[in-house]
């Protein structure tokens, strides 16, 4: 499991028994936390699998079935996530996170910090799917660089 902001994604085998424990740990959290769990707000996805077997697994879980390649809504990333292309909006975001606080007086630390915060909540959800091309790393430290 992987806890974002907003978003959880779930990493699973592809059998029912799966599928099923996923709604009971959502059953579970939505009695402990009293916050309830939107399905018809969420979608499942699968690599490898029958699509018809997906459709199953969408309809015990009363959501949609994710088409891929999708687009994560923050960042807008379609197509190979071999590609720069893929990433752009990633480094975007990267650059205006940080350019927001360029000007302002701050210690190498708190930078440092900043740059942290800023990678860990931008790149979370891709990082967690796709390994990302040399050239979009070396990117990213070059943007690393300039805010320090």
């Amino acid at each position: 499991m992987l806890q974002l902001v907003d978003d959880t994604l779930f990493f699973s085998e592809a059998n029912t028994k799966s599928v099923f424990n996923i709604k009971e740990t959502s059953n579970y959290f939505e009695l402990c936390y009293a916050l309830k769990v939107n399905f018809l707000k969420s979608r499942i996805g699968g690599l490898g699998i029958n699509q018809l077997m997906l459709q199953h697994f969408a309809t015990i879980l009363n959501c949609d079935v994710m088409v891929t390649p999708f687009v994560y809504s923050r960042y807008g990333g379609t197509g190979c996530h071999k590609r720069c292309a893929f990433w752009g909006g990633v480094i975007e975001r990267l650059e205006a996170r940080l350019c927001s606080w360029k000007g302002r007086f701050l210690s190498l630390a708190r930078r440092i910090c900043l740059i942290k915060f800023a990678l860990s909540s931008i790149m979370l959800f891709y990082l967690s799917l796709f390994k990302m091309p040399f050239v979009v790393a070396n990117e990213i430290v070059r943007i690393q660089r300039n805010f320090l």
